[in-house]
């Protein structure tokens, strides 16, 4: 009976432990991209290469780790369209965007690298213009991946493109190195979950045989 209890409380140990490793939750470091409505930031219907902004548009786009778009980051500040395009003049034929770049924090950041101050920029294109096109003339070098999803604004980050990024190690501190559970793992140790349902094994088995012997010596 005693052998029993145990493995029933080390079977419970075992689904709490796994179910805990996969609760975990999964971000994924990218550039979101935003409307601007006055004071209200919108996650945007469209991607920067077919969004075409009207003039007077604020549009913004922030590099953060988020679950997914009910989770992103809003770009910061509060710099209106007047203000961000109060040095570039109105054209004929032209329409004015004003964007809004937030690089992130250093917690957002990709290992070794450091997240530029946040800024704002103006761009006068041709009123079918694309949002990518407004980039493409203020915020050099742009990068995509083979999907043309925008991995990169003036070149940050240097490397990575919507990689997952757990949780609970966004931190530059705690991506240089690995938690001591981690680091078993990756040098090819035994997890917790094996070890634990080793031990479920190993009891089971042992109850078996001792309820095998009694039962011949009943």
């Amino acid at each position: 009976m005693r052998l029993r209890r145990a493995a029933a409380l080390l079977l419970t140990l075992l689904v709490l432990t796994l179910g805990t490793g996969q609760a975990q939750a999964v971000g994924y470091r990218y550039w979101s991209f935003w409307d601007r409505d006055g004071n209200t930031w919108t996650y945007a219907t469209q991607g920067p290469s077919t969004a075409v902004p009207s003039d007077g548009d604020v549009q913004g786009f922030r590099f953060a780790v988020s679950e997914d778009s009910a989770d992103a980051t809003k770009p910061r500040g509060t710099a209106d369209f007047a203000s961000i395009c109060a040095n570039t003049p109105p054209k004929d034929g032209k329409k004015r965007i004003a964007l809004v770049l937030d690089f992130g924090t250093a917690t957002d950041a990709p290992r070794g690298e450091t997240p530029p101050r946040p800024r704002t920029a103006c761009a006068s294109l041709s009123p079918d213009a694309t949002t990518a096109e407004a980039l493409a003339t203020t915020a050099k070098p742009l990068r995509y991946n083979t999907n043309a999803l925008l991995c990169a604004i003036a070149g940050y980050p240097k490397t990575g493109c919507g990689e997952p990024v757990r949780e609970e190690n966004n931190s530059n501190d705690n991506a240089s190195k690995p938690t001591e559970t981690e680091g078993k793992e990756n040098d090819g140790g035994p997890s917790v979950g094996l070890l634990a349902g080793a031990g479920v094994v190993a009891l089971l088995g042992t109850a078996a045989v001792w309820q095998a012997r009694r039962r011949r010596n009943g």
